[in-house]
């Protein structure tokens, strides 16, 4: 077994934080080493830890949409690594879901990140991965994803792709004017390299 493997056999097999799981654990995953693209994203949220599948959902929708690619391509774990936050479902609390839970970050972020030696893009979904991913920015979520720019081309910081954010799409239109036909063009340019 490669140190991957077992390292993902070690994850899908955590237990660290089943007391505080309404349906208990359900790690979920997708990553090879040979991943040109990360999906950082927030948890996963019910329907997800019923099917197992990441982002197979109303978000996932969205957000292959805004990549512009095939489910196929979005799940072929070859190309696109998809690393959340918080492994597990963590629960609906008054408004969407609760947040990733704090013990699955320090637990095996950083030794899945040390196997992904191929990604040329990151995507930062949402503030609980913009908070890990990236540290020093300081405005809200908002106004990093406005200063996408500042870390074009190798990060793209994103809103989440959830229909409970609707209405900042619809306050924020130059998102899928602006950011979102860029972002196309730098997956299918990854996606259609050899490299």
């Amino acid at each position: 077994m490669t140190t991957l493997e077992s390292l993902l056999a070690d994850v899908r097999a955590c237990t660290l934080c089943a007391k505080h799981l309404p349906l208990g654990p359900h790690p979920i995953v997708q990553l090879q080493a040979s991943a040109k693209i990360l999906i950082a994203g927030q948890a996963p949220g019910r329907k997800v830890h019923e099917t197992g599948i990441p982002f197979n959902d109303a978000s996932g929708d969205r957000l292959r949409s805004w990549l512009g690619i095939s489910r196929e391509v979005f799940y072929d774990a070859q190309q696109v690594a998809i690393l959340p936050m918080g492994f597990c479902f963590p629960g609906t609390g008054k408004s969407g879901d609760l947040p990733p839970r704090p013990e699955c970050a320090p637990a095996w972020r950083a030794q899945l990140l040390s196997q992904l030696r191929n990604i040329k893009l990151t995507l930062v979904i949402g503030r609980y991965a913009l908070a890990y991913h990236l540290p020093n920015e300081t405005g809200t979520l908002t106004e990093t994803v406005q200063a996408w720019p500042t870390y074009w081309p190798n990060v793209v910081p994103l809103p989440h792709p959830s229909p409970r954010n609707n209405l900042w799409l619809k306050r924020n239109p130059w998102f899928e004017s602006e950011l979102v036909p860029q972002l196309q063009d730098r997956v299918a340019e990854i996606l259609n390299s050899h490299n």
